[in-house]
């Protein structure tokens, strides 16, 4: 029972913040995106050096033959501008808000479960939802900012790896404040949020609009700091209705099914449940 209610609880939480972060981005970010990729077309790409045609040879027997690879790659599919692309930023919106509002509602559970302290669901949800911009968007972007279209960065996997340090280390100071009582826990999430920044994050060796012409280069460095900006508020966006729209779908279907479960399972905790909203 609990179960479906949280899957219909995120579902509905989804829907209204996948449709809400779609709306934003589309008047914040998307027109900064158009209008960087209209300069990424015109970069200028150092000439390659002409290569053979690589051959092979295969060996069955004392037969032999030789064959050549195509020079030309099949292009990766993309949505096309206007309502394809919107409609598939709604889909991707909407399945992020879906696993974001399940991590949301289980953080909920396990603080209304283990600090057994009366908290309102709307208050609560706003709490978490706080830490979770924190951890998923303010903290990371301390080290690695937005970039538009064109603009060139550190290698992949180091930046992947630096953001899931980040991630992990602004997460785990939040869990360790937020459910530790222990007196040294203000000392250890001031570690654990310093960690990255002592990794260090991976940074570009050279200029990241090189390759662009005066013009082009001057409009995308101002088009990347309005970017860095349009991010982050899109990111405030999603985390405030989240917690605002997460916060009421916790009180109206989930906490009434987790104080059935505690109830059966004598757990210390239900007087939280239970306490008015």
């Amino acid at each position: 029972m609990i179960f479906q209610r949280l899957i219909w609880a995120a579902l509905a939480t989804a829907v209204v913040v996948g449709s809400l972060q779609t709306g934003v981005q589309r008047w914040q970010a998307a027109p900064l995106i158009l209008a960087a990729e209209v300069y990424e077309e015109q970069k200028a790409e150092a000439p390659k050096p002409a290569e053979a045609p690589a051959a092979h040879t295969h060996a069955a027997g004392t037969a032999a033959h030789d064959h050549e690879h195509p020079q030309g790659a099949a292009k990766e599919w993309e949505p096309a501008n206007g309502a394809e692309r919107t409609g598939w930023t709604w889909v991707a919106n909407m399945l992020h808000a879906f696993s974001m509002a399940l991590l949301l509602f289980a953080v909920m559970g396990v603080w209304l479960y283990q600090r057994g302290t009366a908290v309102a669901s709307l208050r609560l949800a706003g709490v978490v939802a706080a830490a979770g911009w924190l951890s998923f968007h303010f903290w990371p972007s301390l080290g690695l900012h937005a970039e538009v279209p064109g603009m060139e960065a550190a290698p992949l996997q180091a930046r992947q790896l630096w953001w899931v340090l980040a991630v992990a280390s602004a997460a785990g100071a939040c869990a360790v404040a937020g459910f530790s009582r222990a007196s040294w826990r203000w000392l250890v999430a001031a570690v654990l949020l310093a960690l990255p920044f002592v990794v260090g994050a991976p940074k570009l060796q050279g200029d990241a609009l090189a390759g662009f012409g005066p013009e082009a280069h001057a409009a995308l460095e101002q088009l990347g700091t309005q970017f860095i900006w349009a991010t982050t508020w899109v990111s405030l966006s999603f985390w405030v209705s989240l917690g605002l729209a997460g916060g009421w779908a916790f009180q109206r279907w989930v906490r009434p099914a987790l104080l059935a479960v505690l109830q059966r399972a004598d757990a210390p905790a239900v007087a939280a449940v239970q306490a008015p909203q």
